[in-house]
């Protein structure tokens, strides 16, 4: 992994990232890009409390639990 390239899991609140990879298994890969966690995407993180987070992707706020946004690998967004 790309040294600039970091888990969802790990940036702070507030800070826009554009989603580089996703490492999951392919059934919940197929599942967060229908909830629009596709490869580029912007991803805003909004909460990042205990065990699970909130993000804001194509105008809506998804929760996340922090096993699956550990496998959702992001990029600082300039």
């Amino acid at each position: 992994m790309n040294s600039s390239h970091k888990t969802l899991s790990e940036i702070p609140v507030g800070r826009f990232v554009q989603i580089r990879e996703l490492l999951s298994e392919p059934d919940v890969c197929h599942r967060l890009r229908e909830m629009g966690f596709c490869e580029n995407a912007i991803v805003r993180l909004v909460v990042n409390g205990e065990g699970n987070l909130i993000c804001e992707v194509c105008n809506t706020r998804v929760g996340l639990n922090q096993s699956i946004a550990q496998d959702i690998i992001v990029a600082s967004f300039e």
